[in-house]
């Protein structure tokens, strides 16, 4: 199959918004070569190879923002949407630097390929490793190694917002937990939770083509008889209430959910929220509150933030 390549040439401060006007567009995820990627190498930090050294010499003085699309008469439109979209970025204050979008058809094989260039072992929080099923990588002390191929499915693990989930989720889940992952992706947070302990994980998502990798992600880490997935929305396909939801989708959507959460936690059940840019974390926190939801924490990392919150009730426990 032919997909379409679209680059665009920025700055490391319009990362975020070039990338949501990839998404916008449709394509189902992003790679990022940023120079500050770079300066990991340096630090020596438990060795985490985060990006090839090979790349150095080829990267951009800014940062380039990749997504791909289906070769379809329609690409042509997205294109076009893309280029106008990133020309109106400036009118929000955001210096894009070059903004220069760079189009090229290539073979899903070769794309396949080159993505895998930048998808390293790494350890999000202080547990859980998230490996590549083509990279190897040995367990040390207590930690807990997660095989992933995202396949076409958003959620690899690289992402500030799936970064906290993950720091959360290593917080509040125990063996007697039962959890939901709202667009789950990949399956990455439903295994995770799995992983750490969980009794029972439910991953959901619109995408079918998630469903199935998310599916294939559970088999793979051998925790299918404890992580189910389904393909539909929230309130069609789910009717348990859980321990833990974990919702890493966007602020708007988050704040539509809030006077509804009570139909799916339990008493005291925790809601991992992230996905959110901080400029709308008031937005989020007043549904919250809204919603007669108890504020736990609120934090960021880099432009994004994650928000844990409770049903009232006694406190979900960690056993």
């Amino acid at each position: 199959m032919k997909w379409i390549e679209v680059s665009v040439k920025t700055t490391t401060a319009a990362v975020e918004a070039v990338a949501n006007v990839l998404y916008d567009a449709g394509v189902n995820g992003v790679a990022i070569e940023d120079p500050r990627d770079l300066e990991l190498l340096d630090r020596g930090e438990d060795a985490w190879e985060l990006v090839d050294e090979s790349l150095a010499d080829s990267y951009y003085e800014g940062a380039v923002v990749k997504g791909y699309l289906p070769d379809t008469p329609e690409s042509v439109a997205q294109v076009e949407l893309i280029r106008k979209a990133v020309e109106y970025l400036p009118s929000y204050g955001l210096d894009i630097g070059l903004g220069e979008v760079v189009v090229l058809s290539v073979d899903e094989e070769d794309w396949s390929e080159e993505w895998k260039k930048y998808f390293k072992p790494q350890k999000p929080g202080s547990k859980l490793v998230i490996k590549p099923t083509w990279e190897s990588y040995e367990a040390a002390g207590d930690e807990v190694i997660l095989e992933l191929d995202p396949g076409m499915a958003f959620g690899t693990g690289t992402h500030e917002t799936t970064i906290m989930c993950i720091q959360e989720l290593e917080k509040t889940v125990g063996k007697s937990t039962t959890v939901l992952d709202i667009g789950c992706g990949s399956g990455i947070l439903a295994i995770a939770a799995a992983l750490l302990g969980a009794r029972q994980a439910i991953g959901v998502d619109l995408d079918p083509v998630a469903v199935e990798v998310s599916i294939r992600n559970a088999v793979l880490n051998q925790v299918s008889d404890r992580v189910e997935i389904r393909q539909g929305n929230l309130m069609d396909v789910v009717s348990e209430r859980a321990d833990i939801l974990v919702s890493n989708i966007i602020a708007e959507i988050i704040v539509k959910m809030c006077p509804d959460i009570h139909q799916y936690l339990k008493p005291g059940g925790i809601w991992i929220a992230s996905g959110i840019i901080n400029e709308k974390v008031p937005l989020v926190t007043r549904a919250i509150e809204e919603a007669g939801l108890k504020m736990i924490s609120a934090r960021s990392l880099g432009e994004w933030a994650v928000i844990t919150a409770a049903v009232p009730g006694e406190s979900t426990k960690k056993e």
